[in-house]
């Protein structure tokens, strides 16, 4: 299970509690305008808690913040500081984003809620509760639905990419697609970063997924954008993007919204799978772990921390 399906587990469990409906007449929705806190995984990287934070906006909540601990916030830090005076070292002239990083880290203070703060509601996720992954069906968002309600539905095209990607999900997709040819679905990938795109490309990533039949495309918003590329008119697609409004990746589209692990799946077998294929396609990932779920950490990099080293 992964963290895109606690992104979903979000409005279903709403529903559940009759917080939120997806009928347009008389909607419900306790979201609205509202700050969404999220507390109980503290041990997040930040690129994880953005990917819940970054769903906010389809709740259509004014906000959205992620309770972590500090050690992860410091790591990501220390990180883009690196990654800041790369892009100086090439030419970028503002310093003020890394005097302000600098700053906090040499006092890490973090905001957190009162111990007495009063809520519109409170939402409580078991995680041990969420056995399968969790689809927005098409289009809406807040659509959500178990795999179990839409196994068997056939998927024309998978875009994998977004805001709601990070390198892992890339690589998991390479090693999901593993020595696979011709595969059934359009896939059309866009790692969200250029730094992203030339480290798949270093690992041999882009070869795999190459060699599978992907569309690399240009990293950045792709299909998610909505005025750039689009789907065939009237596809049913499989998509991480953010969200799956009428239209918004192609004339007459229907998009599912879920993890990459998933639509990359979907992508192998032209269809959303069952949960016990989609389960023994996910043990391959959880062997790998250790390698497909690294993060770009800068400092970390040679040839960014040695152009960071000549930025004061």
């Amino acid at each position: 299970i992964t963290l895109r399906d606690l992104v979903n587990a979000i409005p279903l469990y709403a529903i559940k509690a009759g917080l939120l409906t997806v009928e347009k007449k008389g909607k419900k929705n306790i979201f609205s305008g509202r700050i969404l806190e999220i507390e109980g995984l503290p041990d997040l990287k930040v690129e994880q808690a953005f990917e819940l934070s970054d769903a906010s906006a389809e709740r259509s909540a004014a906000g959205c913040t992620v309770h972590l601990n500090k050690e992860p916030i410091i790591e990501y830090i220390n990180s883009n500081i690196t990654m800041l005076k790369w892009m100086i070292a090439n030419g970028y002239q503002d310093m003020r984003s890394i005097k302000a990083m600098e700053a906090w880290l040499a006092d890490p203070k973090l905001l957190k809620a009162d111990a007495d703060a009063d809520y519109a509601c409170v939402i409580e996720i078991d995680l041990a509760d969420i056995l399968e992954p969790i689809v927005a069906c098409p289009n809406d968002p807040d659509d959500v639905k178990t795999l179990a309600e839409v196994a068997g539905s056939k998927i024309d095209e998978v875009f994998i990419g977004s805001c709601m990607t990070n390198i892992g999900h890339f690589r998991a997709a390479s090693k999901l697609l593993e020595n696979k040819r011709d595969i059934p679905v359009k896939l059309w990938m866009a790692p969200p970063t250029k730094m992203d795109a030339k480290q798949l490309s270093e690992e041999g990533h882009y070869g795999v997924l190459g060699s599978a039949g992907a569309r690399m495309e240009m990293p950045g918003c792709s299909l998610c954008m909505g005025n750039q590329a689009q789907v065939k008119e009237g596809a049913t697609v499989f998509s991480t993007s953010t969200r799956n409004f009428p239209n918004r990746l192609g004339k007459n589209s229907n998009v599912y919204l879920g993890s990459a692990e998933l639509a990359t799946i979907c992508s192998k077998l032209g269809r959303i799978p069952s949960k016990e294929e989609y389960m023994a396609d996910m043990g391959v990932l959880t062997a790998a772990s250790s390698k497909v779920y690294q993060y770009l950490n800068f400092d970390k990099v040679e040839d960014y921390a040695e152009a960071a080293a000549s930025v004061q």
